[in-house]
């Protein structure tokens, strides 16, 4: 890789060892990946919750945090995706006090490398979304995907120690969607239906995503009668990403690199479609359906919930109770939270027997250990992402609406 002189310092150890690692570190990925050089990036948003951290990674994370402060605090804004757990609602999940105190120190050492604790897979709806052409170090593949596609920024999937690294030396390696021979359109689906709800278009984009199966595809969809709202995309991405590892699409006339098809596709002919009609949604769901079993755990989560989210499920709980033996969960961001807290969101989703939990994302926290805590098997979620997901924890997992999520979690049973 060629390397400017900064580069080069960092690399010789003149700005220190914890530097000096980070730019050794993104050398090593710029090889693999046939990078010719670094591009700078605007933010870093770093994947690195204790579940996967574990005890060597958090000692790790001490001692980078242990060296001195000019050597260790990062260049560019950095911020972190959901943590293990949630201060004040660990304990009515039954996380343990183990949980917590490794998670405390993690974020000591985060904040002493001068990490933002965002904590959040929503960043591009609560703190700073990028613009379209900023190239970013971006680690949760929801969060990429929305801003590669939906903004028209430029990020790859940032492992944890990768996001980190960009953000100690404000570079990451020049490959991948950093680059425009990898953001033209290769495969064309047409939709001949029309989502109706968040769980639609999750189950839209794990319909794309097991089509696709490939980081190196770019799905086009076309066909869409309406505008999509920022919650659906969001939902749809975070989804075609999970099914597909998939880091980009395009919708023309929507996304903002595709204002027709054949822009999706770079000049090149628009390829003939692949149908998805209302029947390829329906059996989707047929694949996850456990009609009439005890829910044990309703969650809303993955993506964290927005405050459009929040107020639909405080709307839809009114009046009502979650039914005894069942557990309902909402896991937001800090800044939804608090939102949620001062317009009273929050105590009426409590107030029906629910927990609002903040900075957390089900699968990232602990969710096998809350499973056998709690004795859940059969989680019920309007996620497509989170289905696909949670299998591997030990649950059973099925997909509605969060209307009919809600109405289950009062029967207590999936209606």
């Amino acid at each position: 890789m060629r390397l400017d002189d900064e580069a080069q310092a960092m690399l010789a150890g003149e700005a220190g060892p914890v530097r000096q690692w980070a730019i050794r570190h993104q050398i090593a990925v710029g090889e693999f990946f046939d990078a010719p050089d670094f591009v700078p990036v605007g933010q870093a948003h770093i994947m690195a919750d204790t579940e996967s951290l574990g005890e060597a990674g958090v000692r790790w994370l001490e001692g980078l945090a242990a060296q001195p402060v000019e050597q260790r605090r990062v260049r560019i804004p950095t911020i972190t995706d959901p943590r293990g757990l949630d201060f004040n609602s660990y304990k009515r999940l039954r996380q343990t006090e183990a949980m917590a105190e490794i998670e405390a120190r993690a974020i000591r050492a985060f904040e002493a490398l001068g990490v933002l604790m965002t904590n959040t897979c929503i960043n591009y709806q609560t703190i700073l979304p990028p613009v379209r052409g900023e190239h970013l170090a971006f680690g949760d593949t929801g969060v990429v995907i929305y801003s590669n596609s939906v903004l028209g920024a430029r990020s790859n999937f940032e492992g944890g120690p990768s996001a980190l690294a960009a953000g100690l030396t404000g570079r990451t390696p020049r490959y991948g969607f950093h680059l425009d021979v990898h953001r033209a359109g290769t495969r064309h689906f047409a939709l001949r239906c029309r989502p109706r709800g968040l769980a639609d278009w999750g189950a839209l984009g794990g319909i794309v995503g097991r089509a696709t199966n490939s980081y190196w595809e770019v799905p086009v969809v076309t066909g869409l009668a309406q505008q999509p709202s920022s919650d659906e995309l969001k939902h749809f991405g975070a989804a075609l990403a999970s099914f597909g590892s998939v880091a980009l699409f395009h919708m023309p006339g929507i996304t903002p690199e595709a204002p027709t098809p054949e822009a999706a596709f770079g000049g090149r002919p628009v390829p003939e479609p692949t149908a998805i009609a209302g029947e390829d949604i329906a059996a989707f769901y047929a694949g996850y359906d456990a009609k009439g079993d005890k829910v044990d755990v309703v969650v809303f989560a993955a993506p964290q919930l927005s405050l459009l989210e929040m107020q639909k499920v405080a709307d839809l709980l009114d009046g009502r109770r979650v039914r005894e033996g069942t557990s309902l969960i909402v896991a937001t961001s800090p800044e939804i939270k608090s939102a949620a807290d001062r317009m009273g969101l929050t105590q009426r989703i409590e107030g029906a027997g629910g927990i609002v939990a903040a900075g957390v994302c089900f699968y990232q926290s602990y969710a096998r250990e809350m499973a056998e805590a709690n004795g859940w098997t059969r989680l019920l979620t309007n996620s497509a992402k989170l289905v696909n997901i949670i299998g591997g924890y030990g649950y059973k997992p099925t997909l509605a609406s969060m209307e009919r999520c809600v109405d289950s979690a009062v029967a207590g049973r999936i209606l």
